[in-house]
């Protein structure tokens, strides 16, 4: 104890270098202490070993002292024995304690190898606690989380109450005002009904008081005598009354007047009036042997493009949301206008046979219905669930069909703006058209369905080798023509419908899902995009292929389009790239 506080004065003495020393003195101190404290008693115990042994000596001694004055008498032998004895008991308590202070030695050593591991314990419990702490604060931060968590969400959910209320109250309202819309729809149809009945039976009475007076004019004309020059060579002219053409100029006159009534009138679909536009008809299509005009039309894929019924006017849709219309002049194609509206892209376009409104369907789950005159949607149908591949008008012009990737076909009442029929089809729809009495859907199945759109009762199937891409009607709907991914097309004959052909070319490739085949205005030809980039063109009646349109595209085709005309093609493709085909 008295080097190591020597130690420990000369350290305190000396430079910083040496620290590592104070500190070995401190640990030193320390193991002492808590080896003290720890083995006090043991050595306690062994002091008083020591001092019984030293005692025992002693009095060894003194016996021999005191046996050597008072037992003089006793004999040599017997103090021999008596001290031989102690002697062995000397012996034998010196051996005690050098076994004891082995086994202290031992103890000892044990004792620093115990130190050592409780300090490392002692160290590792420091680095637990440490790190409990940090695992406590990040709980209390992530408890924090968790409250302000659930004040947001019961806030939320307070305001989702409220709306749910609203929406309640406004469904409620809702179902009122169409209950009273389709009861005041029915007055107005009745009403109109009596307007005609009152209408006809008053046209009717003139036309038989114009038939009355036409009559007795014609009797009068019968009764009135003529002189004829028989020496005459040429006849002479008779000036007979002719009520004939006045009956048919009066009749023109009161149908116009009833035409023009009716286009003026509030009558119950606004599209009755389109049923007396004017059409123009292909005599004979011309094919296209050359790119007369090359663009990129939008800033994305596009994805469908169709001409009007009536004119050479184009529209085209792309992934870019809108769709943009296009008119051909001076053998360009020149932008007129854009019809926005769509949250998603565009996957198809139909016009309807006015031309004056467009339909389209998108990858938002929805069909937009477009006037020309107006950039905005006139309204949006929805009611799918997944993409709608598919929008055509029916031949009623009053209402819409739809196929959607949820497979599902629904009809549309374009005056409510409203589903009124919705067709299971168990497959996703690529594509739909429609006839007078069926609506027909492709299928990635392999297969085409007809529907009665009466009864919603699939009547037919026909199956195919690859998955139905797109479908188009012969101009006279005679004939169906069908794109499918095993780089085919067939044309379906509908008054036969195991009646097909197929149409195949070297090269050509069907290069998506949405890849559109379609019609000549005539009937007379076929016309489909590739994955090569070029457009093949077959003759129907011949079954060979005419031409293949080639170098201008450097994507895969999508969709083509022939002008009502039979004059132009065009063909757009997944580069956002518009080419304008024709013969001259």
């Amino acid at each position: 104890m008295a080097a190591r506080e020597q130690l420990d004065s000369a350290g305190a003495k000396g430079s910083p270098a040496d620290a590592w020393k104070h500190h070995i003195i401190r640990q030193l101190k320390h193991r002492d202490r808590a080896q003290k404290t720890l083995y006090q008693d043991l050595i306690r115990s062994y002091i008083k070993l020591l001092e019984k042994s030293n005692q025992k000596v002693f009095i060894a001694q003194g016996l021999l002292g005191s046996v050597a004055r008072h037992q003089l008498s006793t004999s040599k032998d017997s103090l021999t024995s008596l001290v031989s004895q102690h002697q062995d008991k000397v012996k034998n308590l010196n051996k005690t304690s050098g076994e004891l202070a082995y086994k202290v030695l031992e103890l000892q050593q044990e004792i620093r190898i115990k130190s050592s591991v409780l300090e490392e314990q002692h160290a590792r419990m420091s680095e637990i606690r440490s790190q409990l702490a940090a695992a406590e604060a990040e709980v209390s931060g992530l408890q924090a989380q968790v409250e302000e968590v659930r004040q947001g969400n019961w806030h939320l959910k307070r305001e989702y109450d409220s709306l749910l209320e609203r929406h309640h109250d406004m469904d409620e309202k809702f179902r009122e005002e169409k209950v009273r819309g389709s009861e005041l729809v029915e007055d107005m149809i009745r009403w109109k009904q009596l307007a005609a009945v009152k209408m006809n039976t008053r046209n009717e009475k003139r036309v038989r008081a114009r038939e009355a007076n036409i009559q007795k004019e014609l009797e009068m004309a019968a009764k009135e005598k003529v002189d004829i020059d028989i020496g005459s060579c040429n006849m002479p002219s008779v000036n007979l009354p002719s009520p004939k053409p006045e009956v048919d100029e009066k009749s023109e006159k009161r149908q116009t007047r009833m035409f023009s009534r009716k286009r003026r009138g509030n009558s119950l679909c606004s599209l009755e009036e389109d049923l007396y536009a004017p059409l123009r008809v292909c005599l004979a299509a011309r094919i296209p042997c050359r790119a007369i005009h090359v663009l990129d039309a939008h800033e994305l894929s596009i994805n469908a493009v169709r001409f009007s019924s009536i004119s050479n006017l184009l529209a085209t849709g792309g992934t870019d949301r809108v769709i943009k219309l296009w008119d051909i002049s001076a053998g360009m194609l020149q932008n007129r206008g854009i019809l926005d509206g769509s949250n998603e892209g565009i996957t198809s376009i139909e016009f309807d046979p006015t031309g004056t409104k467009l339909l389209a369907a998108s990858y938002d789950k929805s069909a937009l219905f477009w006037r020309l005159d107006d950039s905005r949607p006139k309204f949006t149908l929805t009611g799918h669930s997944r993409k709608v591949t598919a929008a055509k008008f029916k031949c009623s012009l009053r209402q819409v069909v739809t196929g959607s990737a949820d497979r599902t076909v629904k009809v549309w009442d374009l005056h409510r703006a409203a589903c009124i029929q919705t067709i299971e089809v168990f497959s996703y729809c690529s594509d739909v058209v429609c006839s007078e009495y069926f609506i027909i859907s492709g299928h990635y199945d392999r297969k085409i369905r007809f529907w009665d759109s009466r009864a919603a009762s699939c009547t037919q199937e026909i199956p195919l080798q690859g998955r139905v891409t797109s479908m188009d009607l012969c101009p006279d709907h005679r004939q169906l023509l069908s794109c499918s991914r095993d780089e085919s097309l067939q044309v379906v004959d509908l008054r036969m419908s195991n009646s097909r052909r197929s149409f195949r070319a070297d090269g050509f490739k069907c290069g998506c899902d949405t890849t559109k085949a379609i019609f000549s205005p005539d009937g007379s030809y076929l016309a489909a995009g590739s994955a090569d980039g070029a457009v093949y063109i077959w003759n129907v009646n011949t079954g060979h292929l005419e031409t293949t349109l080639p170098d201008k595209h450097s994507s895969s085709i999508n969709a083509v389009a022939w002008s009502v005309s039979g004059e132009y093609v065009v063909s757009v493709d997944k580069s956002r790239r518009a080419v304008l085909w024709s013969d001259i």
